[in-house]
């Protein structure tokens, strides 16, 4: 089996009234995320970078937004069902790179926790996560806080 590379890019509309979810943590912000699910992009970016390494679609095919079952679910619980593909096409997570583009809110007092929530999720250790937040200095949808945006890359390895 070959190492396989995977990138994962999401995008969600910020609203009132949503809470706002990152890397499976609740960040407090008074505006949240748009989406079928809890529209956590950070998770989303990260599960279609998986799913792109092993060529098994997106979440867009796994879980659709035309599905009551997948309304206003955790991403978290959509992420354990990626691992368990991963698993089954005979791959870990060897490492995850995830991007956050976001003007607000400042997100460097919960990267550690996105960490470990997706290391957890992906049953890997944190040290196999890297997580950074950006801005877009005020420029385009993120920088006029419209929405926020994640791209992830990632190794996928055989398991041994």
């Amino acid at each position: 089996m070959l190492y396989r590379i995977g990138h994962g890019y999401d995008v969600h509309r910020l609203v009132e009234k949503r809470p706002l979810i990152l890397g499976g943590a609740s960040i407090p912000h008074t505006l949240g995320l748009l989406g079928h699910s809890d529209a956590d992009v950070v998770l989303h970016a990260a599960m279609d970078a998986v799913l792109g390494a092993l060529c098994l679609g997106d979440i867009g095919k796994l879980f659709p937004d035309t599905d009551e079952a997948y309304k206003g679910i955790s991403s978290t619980l959509l992420t354990k069902a990626v691992l368990a593909r991963m698993n089954e096409a005979g791959y870990r997570l060897g490492n995850m790179d995830i991007t956050v583009i976001a003007q607000k809110p400042r997100l460097a007092p919960y990267i550690e926790q996105m960490r470990q929530n997706i290391a957890v999720a992906f049953g890997t250790d944190i040290s196999c996560i890297s997580v950074k937040a950006t801005t877009e200095e005020k420029l385009g949808f993120s920088g006029r806080e419209e929405g926020i945006a994640a791209h992830a890359v990632c190794l996928c390895v055989p398991i041994e």
